[in-house]
């Protein structure tokens, strides 16, 4: 597999960004600017637009309003869901299906796809179905799934959301290996103590609104936001 050496990330900014649908406002105007080779971690209650925002910043959806734009040539993405999406097939056959897309030469495929489930833990998994693994298994799949498309940004929607403590820790393990060759991070979550562990700086969400893009000490020292506050101290937000 190659080693990741990742250029510079273009900086990435929301110009307005609304979303509107069916006539309900999920999303109001947001404005911000990612810079660098950070972990971004949304927070905010269920429903604050947590995954729409992560969603509309990589691409998946298109806003209503305003624009989002790389400062720069758009880099390479990858994006890992709450419920990874994965094939009928073995774990090494969900890999190589990929590679197989991006052109790799079929005489390196299998190569590449064990040296990712070496790397991510899941080599003795490599000729099950990747379908009956564990929850955690499954999102170290989608990880190592990621991690041969040599992304600079990676997109994570509440990865670690149901898992057991040492799933989770696999998992956020996984998350720092790709922080550490190169990759920007943009993840959402619920977790205080998580967020601690993994976050930069943290862009606080609430009823579709951006409230907060600060970093982590900061957020969690001195909130500027009463709902940050009482989102900390684990109160109900409404």
């Amino acid at each position: 597999m190659n080693v990741h050496h990742t250029p510079p990330v273009a900086a990435l900014e929301l110009d307005s960004v609304g979303f509107i649908h069916r006539g309900h406002t999920l999303l109001k105007p947001t404005s911000l600017r990612l810079t660098g080779c950070q972990r971004t971690l949304i927070m905010g209650p269920n429903g604050a637009g947590k995954s729409l925002l992560m969603r509309l910043a990589h691409g998946l959806l298109t806003p209503t309003s305003g624009t989002v734009r790389w400062q720069g040539a758009p880099p390479a993405q990858a994006m890992v869901f709450q419920r990874p999406v994965l094939l009928r097939r073995s774990a090494l056959d969900n890999l190589t299906y990929v590679l197989a897309i991006h052109k790799t030469a079929r005489q390196r495929r299998k190569a590449q796809a064990m040296s990712a489930l070496e790397k991510f833990g899941l080599a003795h998994l490599a000729k099950r179905p990747a379908r009956v693994l564990s929850g955690g298994e499954q999102q170290r799949l989608a990880l190592a799934r990621a991690w041969l498309l040599n992304p600079q940004v990676l997109f994570l929607d509440e990865p670690t959301s149901a898992l057991d403590p040492a799933a989770i820790k696999a998992v956020e393990d996984a998350v720092l290996e790709f922080h550490h060759s190169g990759t920007r991070i943009v993840m959402t979550t619920h977790d205080l103590h998580q967020a601690r562990r993994l976050a930069n700086d943290v862009l606080f969400l609430h009823n579709g609104e951006l409230l907060e893009h600060t970093p982590v000490d900061e957020f969690f020292t001195t909130p500027s936001s009463p709902e940050a506050g009482a989102f900390i101290r684990g109160e109900l937000v409404w």
